[in-house]
């Protein structure tokens, strides 16, 4: 029963089904406020936060889809990093009191432009610990069944057509929790942070993305490869085998909650932030032009990768 929740996002499809579900829940109209915006934006992010000051802001807003941000490694950048810095200066301005980065698994030693502009966005973020009331940190997990971009809808209506089911490798394997899981353990964390952390998620055993497929044919009272074939396509662009998440003693620290740590990751001094966000400014104005190789140029110096 928050005093009032502001859903904010770009999408208008979007924010109209979150905003009717939970209208459905009752509470006051005014309780809930729907904006279409792009968090990007400056001017409309300074009048907004400046106006309404919230205890917390949860930043979720991103492209999350890895090869389709290998062929579009400007937006990656461009939405994903910089729109985050923009969105977390003025956060600090507005005296917000927790800023919260949702980020990802894909951010631990990047290859893909996703994942390094989810890593850059975690720096750009970070670098504004300390310097006011507001209290900064990331949290960092693994997939989500059934959210924006998740394998499951894909699953479902192949299986829906009579297949083929298609899975990239035999070998893929994926960290999996649930929306449910995920969302209380992001506002968790959200609750231990005192500035500049960036959280890591327990989320158990990883699954292999052909055992998911397997499962869900079964499911759906299916036979795997006799009533459903299952057709391997090879790795996509930006992809890895196998995730991590970095949760071992030697990354991480224990907080009041056993599934969510701390990571020992470094952190860049302000100057070396300052200097990777011009280039990252600079990188953003070549538009089309930008390859996925500029962007990863960005994380090349020493201490930026973690």
């Amino acid at each position: 029963r928050p005093r009032r929740l502001i859903l904010l996002d770009v999408s208008e499809a979007a924010l109209y089904r979150i905003h009717t579900a939970l209208a459905e829940h009752g509470g006051p109209e005014e309780a809930l406020v729907p904006v279409v915006a792009d968090c990007g934006d400056r001017a409309l992010m300074r009048d907004l936060l400046s106006r309404e000051r919230p205890d917390f802001l949860l930043h979720a807003a991103a492209y999350k889809h890895v090869p389709m941000m290998e062929r579009n490694p400007c937006e990656a950048l461009r939405n994903n990093a910089l729109a985050t810095r923009t969105l977390a200066e003025e956060a600090r301005a507005a005296g917000v009191g927790t800023f919260v980065l949702v980020s990802t698994d894909k951010a631990i030693r990047p290859i893909s432009a996703m994942g390094v502009s989810k890593r850059l966005a975690e720096i750009f973020v970070r670098d504004l610990a300390g310097g006011g009331a507001t209290r900064f940190c990331a949290v960092r997990f693994g997939n989500v069944l059934g959210s924006s971009g998740s394998v499951v809808p894909r699953f479902r209506e192949q299986i829906a057509k009579g297949g083929p089911v298609t899975v990239t490798d035999r070998r893929m394997e994926r960290y999996f929790m649930t929306i449910a899981e995920a969302s209380g353990l992001v506002l968790q964390a959200a609750t231990f942070a005192k500035g500049g952390e960036i959280f890591v998620l327990d989320m158990g055993r990883p699954m292999t993305i052909v055992s998911l497929a397997e499962t869900m044919i079964r499911l759906s009272g299916l036979r795997p490869g006799r009533d459903i074939p299952i057709v391997f396509t090879g790795i996509r662009p930006g992809e890895k085998l196998s995730e991590e998440l970095g949760v071992l003693a030697a990354h991480a620290e224990r907080t009041g909650h056993a599934r969510i740590f701390v990571g020992r990751i470094p952190q860049l001094p302000p100057e070396a932030v300052a200097k990777l966000l011009t280039r990252a400014q600079t990188l953003s104005q070549r538009g089309l032009r930008l390859t996925v190789g500029d962007l990863r140029s960005l994380l090349n110096e020493e201490g930026t990768t973690p």
